[in-house]
């Protein structure tokens, strides 16, 4: 295989796997995920194989196209795998719902007001708020998309 067709190739599988990350709102597979024959190294096919597997996950009825329909019950599936997850992690009291005190967590707002408010002046400017926006943007490694 030519050089130029090797890079094309990784290429390609790359976007395949950015795009079947952002469809099942993830951030993809592990290193050992993708590694199936566990030698330590990725070869071509192995990613190409995972972007296949992770397709045919949203592909239910194996047409090999994705719909609108499909893509919703993925995401609807995702989301409620992520709800269990939260209910279970931050329901102290073990009552199958959470209050506002479970969902805040260990957050304390005042905390966070207080880092915001950088000018000490007992509110958030335009400009205060633009900058934690840009900070927590930063801390979370951009893996969330700006929602504007």
């Amino acid at each position: 295989m030519n050089r130029i067709t090797f890079v094309a190739g990784v290429a390609a599988a790359a976007m395949g796997l950015t795009t079947l990350a952002a469809m099942a709102n993830t951030r993809g597979p592990d290193f050992a995920t993708l590694d199936t024959d566990g030698n330590g190294e990725i070869t071509l096919q192995e990613m190409q194989a995972s972007a296949q597997a992770r397709f045919g996950e949203v592909d239910v009825d194996g047409d090999g196209f994705v719909t609108q329909e499909e893509l919703a019950a993925h995401a609807r599936g995702n989301a409620e795998d992520r709800a269990e997850r939260m209910l279970q992690r931050r329901d102290a009291n073990d009552d199958g719902k959470l209050s506002i005190e479970e969902m805040a967590g260990r957050r304390d707002p005042g905390r966070f007001f207080d880092r915001m408010d950088a000018d000490n002046s007992g509110g958030i400017s335009e400009a205060e708020f633009e900058e934690a926006r840009a900070k927590m943007k930063g801390k979370r490694g951009h893996k969330n998309r700006d929602k504007n």
